[in-house]
């Protein structure tokens, strides 16, 4: 008996293991059957934009001129060939809402990785030295706060003038006080921690403090931040892009094709519809995901 009662032990994860936290995580992650299903759904995007090559039943650059403003399949005049419809020019919606998601996806995350690194940087030098040197940089942000973020990325990109490397520039730079700010006050609320003092005592210098000893520990909001900075993101490239003023035609990005699209209105509401649905979708997926995240990851939030 105390053999299977041992065996048994051993199999189940111990408190304060790797393993038990993992599963304590996703115990929390999963009790949120939004943020599951907002999981599911990116994963699948995800997926499909890996996968548009062989997905995507068309080029999204090809032009049909027999086939312009050809409604989807449901409708009376549309054809199994666009499932969706075309645009315009003939170009198939699908296809191009297929390879649309790799540009909107992976531009939003570059900019998250920009302004995360950037913000976490800024953050631990004005919570960890304080005085003129948080002073400077909190000032600097708020000036950054002061303007509509809309605004001042239309104005960073007018000065570095359109395209894709402009418009992440000038969305890392709005999104970047978030991270400053939010970085700032975890390591206010940790500096003066036992743990910390204990590094300090042992000879730890001021690098190794700030990136080893606080940085782990003020990692769980700045992830909840950063999904949310996702999908604001999204909504940042697409307004851009359907300004002119972000990726620039006829590279296939949900702004773009509903620039494109936007004097068919009221003739052809396939080519602005489901671009709109898409970016709506996303974002809204990936907000349910950011709520999950906040739930699992900060213990105030935990679920009894």
């Amino acid at each position: 008996m105390s053999q299977v009662i041992s065996s048994k032990g051993s199999s189940a994860a111990a408190p304060g293991t790797f393993r038990y936290q993992l599963k304590s995580f996703w115990s929390d992650f999963s009790a949120s059957r939004g943020a599951l299903f907002g999981l599911i759904f990116i994963a699948f995007v995800l997926l499909v934009a890996l996968l548009a090559p062989w997905v995507a039943p068309h080029d999204p650059a090809m032009q049909d001129r027999a086939a312009l403003l050809v409604p989807p399949v449901w409708h009376a005049e549309g054809s199994w060939n666009y499932i969706l419809g075309t645009d315009a020019v003939g170009r198939d919606i699908l296809s191009r809402l297929i390879f649309g998601a790799r540009y909107s996806l992976s531009i939003s995350a570059m900019v998250v990785v920009i302004s995360m690194c950037g913000g976490i940087f800024l953050g631990l030098l004005a919570g960890y030295f304080r005085g003129w040197v948080e002073t400077v940089i909190t000032r600097v942000m708020d000036v950054v706060l002061a303007f509509p973020s809309l605004l001042l990325a239309l104005g960073l990109v007018a000065i570095l003038s359109p395209g894709l490397t402009s418009a992440m520039i000038a969305i890392a730079m709005v999104q970047l006080p978030y991270f400053v700010r939010l970085t700032r006050a975890a390591v206010i609320g940790e500096k003066n921690r036992e743990y910390v003092t204990a590094s300090r005592l042992a000879g730890a210098g001021h690098m190794r403090l700030m990136f080893n000893t606080l940085l782990p520990n003020c990692m769980a909001p700045l992830i909840v931040q950063a999904t949310l900075s996702f999908s604001t993101a999204i909504l940042d490239i697409a307004a851009l892009g359907f300004l002119g003023m972000g990726v620039q035609p006829p590279t296939p990005e949900w702004g773009a094709m509903l620039a494109n699209a936007r004097e068919f209105m009221t003739s052809a509401y396939w080519a602005v519809t489901f671009p709109g649905l898409v970016i709506l979708l996303t974002v809204l997926m990936i907000n349910l995901m950011g709520d999950g995240l906040r739930d699992a990851l900060d213990p105030k939030m935990k679920r009894s």
